[in-house]
């Protein structure tokens, strides 16, 4: 029985070099990359806040006239018979 494959002898085969440490990044990229989050984390913050602080001042508002006796609609209702009044004036 032979063997199709024949016997070569053994050379040193070049290994390939172990892979670099990447280097740290430069200050100019740790601050790059600092602004990047920043400006993610005050996108995030924002998307939230603004929403609670609208929703807020409506609710203020909303207490404010409730306090005084009143609400929204009938104060809209004043302002356009003022307004009504006014340009019957004119």
């Amino acid at each position: 029985m032979t063997s199709d494959a024949q016997e070569e002898p053994l050379t040193p085969v070049a290994t390939p070099m172990a892979p670099a440490r990447p280097k740290p990044p430069s200050s100019r990229e740790q601050r790059r990359r600092r602004r990047r989050a920043r400006h993610r984390g005050e996108e995030i913050l924002g998307w939230i806040l603004v929403p609670l602080i609208l929703i807020g001042v409506v609710w203020g508002v909303n207490a404010i006239l409730e306090a005084m006796g009143t609400s929204p609609g009938v104060v809209w209702d004043q302002l356009m018979q003022v307004k009504a009044a006014l340009e019957k004036k004119m």
